[in-house]
């Protein structure tokens, strides 16, 4: 895992898009890409990306795997997404851009990419004056998320530590 930490250390992606509507800058799934690709031939290391339907309830959720091989090491970090409709958008549209999220989210657990400051998608806009539990950020939810599939950590723990968004208690309940 030394090289996994060095490519972590090594990676630069600045956010490179701006979101005119928002007011916000951010990085896409494909700039992530186009960074680390260098860092993984340098170290002699294989990134896949896979996505998978997984239904919970009665909702949809494209699940997107980032999967990481170095000197015989494989690691794995799931990004969630939920399938929806979007106006203007034709089906195909709406699956790709819950891919392009999820597999952003995803790589940002796996190369410990902070999404923090001004990406609209790690803040919580709701109403906290009567949760005083403290938000949680995308690169700690992305790594709770990790250690509750693999049976390490609690979603129990996890709701009695911090206040959830929507977003992040449909990817738990997509779990």
């Amino acid at each position: 895992m030394e090289k996994l930490g060095k490519i972590q250390a090594e990676l630069k992606c600045p956010k490179g898009s701006f979101n005119s509507f928002g007011k916000y800058k951010y990085r896409s799934a494909e700039q992530i890409l186009e960074s680390v690709k260098p860092l993984l031939q340098k170290h002699g290391a294989v990134l896949t990306l896979t996505d998978e339907i997984v239904e919970v309830g009665s909702k949809l959720f494209l699940k997107a795997n980032a999967q990481l091989s170095i000197d015989k090491t494989i690691v794995s970090v799931n990004g969630y997404a939920e399938l929806g409709e979007h106006k203007g958008m034709s089906s195909e549209q709406c699956t790709g851009t819950a891919s392009s999220y999820a597999r952003k989210y995803a790589l940002n657990g796996l190369f410990l990419i902070d999404e923090t400051e001004s990406d609209p998608d790690s803040k919580d806009n709701s109403d906290r004056k009567e949760n005083k539990l403290p938000a949680i950020d995308a690169k700690r939810f992305q790594a709770a998320v990790t250690s509750i599939s693999n049976g390490q950590y609690t979603r129990e723990k996890l709701e009695a530590s911090f206040s959830l968004t929507d977003g992040q208690i449909d990817i738990l309940n997509a779990l």
